[in-house]
């Protein structure tokens, strides 16, 4: 249980037809043209395995409705000897989260809930919560009614207050104890378990990444009758050809599964390959909408192919053009000033399960990219992003814990140029 517990927390660390890549947002055009340099991305993975901040490394862009830019460096499973593929899979944990959000907008299209409903409409458990209030005299925990109620849109946009993992407080402890990740209970159960754990923060005032994504997953399986991946597969997996990414693989992908590494005393260690894979082949009751799915390049770059283009791909509309702006739209707004570590990621805001560019880089150090961009990263250092402005998709894969931001600075720079700012914010 111990082992699972460390595993879960190293996890958690971390409408009509519309024409192909037009701007979701009305923006300036680029400042500058953007032209993928296939040598300089080479020459930046290669370089994070010379250096050996990784093992292996690949990543996958598209460009104005074709491939720009394939290539990968390094080994996908060092003791095996076996190089980094294209079709490797690898876990992408949090980069999960989008595909949840995009299957509850689409029970949102179809009029199951409003953005601003009380989310106890739906799942009853969380009517009541509770709000930790700090300490009295004697050093006791403090609690205090919510003052209002938990809507849809807190738990799309991490403002719910919900408790991710272990922590100073006594609300992180009841998380802990209540352990609503388990592997071993269902999603409704999981839901269960979470509303009986004191919130961190009122509703609505701060954001603070959390399990708000699996009380998504439970939503929709609550909304639709169906279980959550029995959805997904059903109305996002299959309509966009992503044969290859699921919560639960099949054994005979498991060959193409890239080993995790994990930095220890300042060296990657490769893990136990049968223990970095049993997460997807393993018969577990939980199928959380925050982690848990394993892909490759080519499926996932499908994914974020869609989202450029405003929810439809080679035919087949997954979301309405304007839901995808919704979604790929600041959600906080500036009265919530305390955002946790989302400002490291660069001058961002958030929407609906991504982040947000809202202005160019701002200082050298900060990652390069464009203004209307969204994006979303994994505790295994995985990332992808969809560029508007410059009509273009990257995902990008490696598998180190902890995760490691240098390795997404690097990709950046190599993709836009080290001075790249791009278009003007608002």
């Amino acid at each position: 249980m111990r082992g699972k517990r460390l595993a879960l927390a190293m996890m958690l660390a971390c409408a009509a037809s519309v024409a192909p890549f037009s701007p979701l947002h009305a923006q300036a055009a680029p400042a500058e043209t953007l032209k993928i340099d296939k040598a300089r991305i080479d020459a930046a993975l290669k370089a994070m395995i010379a250096d050996e901040r990784a093992v292996g490394t690949s990543a996958l862009i598209w460009q104005d409705g074709r491939e720009v830019y394939f290539g990968s460096a390094g080994m996908a499973d060092r003791e095996a000897k076996r190089p980094m593929r294209r079709d490797t899979i690898a876990q992408i944990y949090s980069m999960t989260k989008p595909v949840t959000g995009v299957a509850l907008m689409q029970l949102w299209e179809q009029g199951k809930f409003r953005l601003d409903d009380p989310l106890s409409e739906y799942l009853p458990e969380y009517a009541d919560m509770r709000v930790y209030a700090g300490k009295d005299a004697a050093g006791q925990p403090l609690y205090v009614p919510a003052e209002r109620p938990i809507t849809v849109r807190d738990i799309l946009r991490h403002t719910a207050g919900f408790v991710y993992g272990a922590g100073p407080t006594p609300a992180h402890d009841a998380y802990v104890a209540a352990d609503p990740l388990a592997l071993t209970i269902p999603l409704s159960e999981a839901s269960k378990r979470l509303a009986a754990v004191p919130l961190l923060y009122q509703p609505g005032t701060q954001w603070e990444y959390s399990i708000a994504v699996d009380v998504q997953a439970a939503l929709v399986e609550k909304l639709s009758g169906q279980p959550f991946a029995d959805y997904v597969r059903e109305h996002i997996f299959l309509p966009l050809k992503m044969t290859e990414t699921a919560w639960r693989q099949p054994d005979a992908r498991l060959p193409r599964f890239a080993a995790m590494n994990v930095m220890k005393e300042g060296k990657l260690v490769q893990q136990d390959a049968a223990a970095a894979r049993k997460l997807n082949f393993e018969d577990h009751a939980l199928t959380p909408g925050g982690f848990g799915l394993a892909s490759t390049l080519d499926d996932y770059q499908r994914f974020a192919r869609m989202l450029l283009n405003r929810g439809e791909l080679d035919g087949v509309r997954i979301l309405k053009s304007s839901t995808v702006k919704l979604m790929a739209t600041d959600q906080l707004d500036p009265a919530i000033t305390k955002r946790a570590w989302l400002p490291g990621k660069g001058a961002v805001g958030f929407g609906f399960d991504f982040a947000v560019r809202k202005s160019p880089p701002q200082i050298p150090a900060e990652n390069r990219g464009a203004v209307g961009e969204f994006f979303w990263d994994g505790a295994a250092s995985t990332l992808f992003w969809v560029d508007p402005a410059n009509r273009l998709t990257a995902v990008f894969f490696v598998q180190k814990m902890p995760y490691d931001g240098t390795l997404h600075r690097d990709f950046r720079a190599a993709v836009y140029g080290p001075d790249y700012k791009g278009p003007a914010g608002d």
